[in-house]
């Protein structure tokens, strides 16, 4: 295919996947919590786009979502049908008591069938690396923004997501986050106003407040980093507590701020001096297990709470 008249040159072209269109899961009205009968809010679970040339592809994601009334027939209104009696007007009276004193309705015919919260996000995906072929790699992310319940709505705080993931030894795990420093600096949070800082740290249970020190995060032991081969399992911990400020205990070819160096300011506690965003690591676990884990900086008792549970299983149905 020629991407214009004037150029010379035929290129491949992946067909884009089909625009996947769908009822939303279950919810009471006016409801911004979990849904259905599971413990999760509303979410797209979806497989990533492919691309057979190796190299890194700029895709764009737009969702959607639209509501519509049950008061007319959605697929044969259209303009033509105004001021017919089959449709509905705006505010309109009712004589429900049959005496000619009418009550009027609060509709609004501009909302009662109509597309909302039409986003649109970028993102990169970039080429696997050849012990990545073939394999499902699964994604673990934070959601939310700086803000508490009133301040983040129509989103939510901060969390992980999925806070629950169970996974094979067979799959991969991409550990990863986004943020930015333009949050709106009035709305609540720790660390620098208009920040978004994440971490994530091993702890013995989810009741706890504390989390385990690296020399006690024995669940790193038998993982290793396809994305950064000369990290070892304390490595990859490190760089998941400090959010990349460091990325190792020590140099190696691929990190230049190891822990152990001196000439390298200290990490703030808040984590003010990180990196708002952080590739973190594509792992591959040598043998099952499972893990609790939190952030030091957002995980507020009794405000939010921000932390998550990684199960690995042997079970390659997982």
């Amino acid at each position: 295919m020629k991407l214009r008249s004037d150029d010379a040159k035929s290129r491949c072209v992946v067909q884009a996947p089909e625009i996947t269109c769908k009822a939303g899961p279950i919810s009471r009205v006016n409801h911004l919590g979990n849904t259905g009968n599971s413990n999760n809010a509303s979410r797209l679970i979806m497989d990533m786009p492919y691309f057979p040339s190796g190299q890194s592809k700029r895709c764009v994601m737009r969702v959607r979502y639209n509501i519509t009334t049950g008061d007319y027939d959605p697929w044969k209104t259209d303009k033509s049908s105004n001021k017919k009696d089959d449709v509905i007007e705006n505010d309109p009276q009712v004589d429900v008591l049959g005496n000619g004193e009418k009550l009027t309705l609060a509709i609004n015919t501009a909302q009662t069938g109509r597309v909302f919260q039409d986003r649109s996000h970028a993102y990169i995906v970039l080429p696997r690396t050849a012990k990545m072929a073939g394999k499902v790699i699964q994604n673990l992310n934070v959601r939310g923004r700086r803000g508490n319940l009133v301040q983040t709505i129509p989103a939510v705080e901060y969390d992980f997501v999925p806070d629950r993931l169970v996974m094979g030894t067979n799959e991969l795990l991409h550990i990863q986050w986004t943020g930015s420093n333009s949050n709106d600096k009035n709305n609540n949070g720790e660390g620098s106003a208009g920040t978004d800082r994440h971490n994530l740290m091993q702890m013995s249970s989810l009741a706890a407040s504390y989390p385990n020190k690296i020399s006690e995060a024995d669940f790193w032991n038998d993982v290793e980093s396809l994305t950064d081969p000369d990290a070892s399992g304390k490595d990859i911990a490190i760089g998941l507590a400090t959010s990349g400020y460091y990325c190792a205990e020590h140099e190696t070819d691929l990190c230049q701020r190891g822990a152990q160096n001196s000439t390298i300011p200290a990490l703030n506690g808040k984590l003010n001096n990180a990196s708002p965003s952080f590739f973190g690591h594509v792992l591959r676990f040598k043998k099952a297990g499972s893990m609790n884990y939190m952030c030091s900086r957002n995980n507020n008792f009794s405000n939010r709470s921000q932390k998550g549970t990684l199960v690995v299983s042997d079970d390659a149905s997982i």
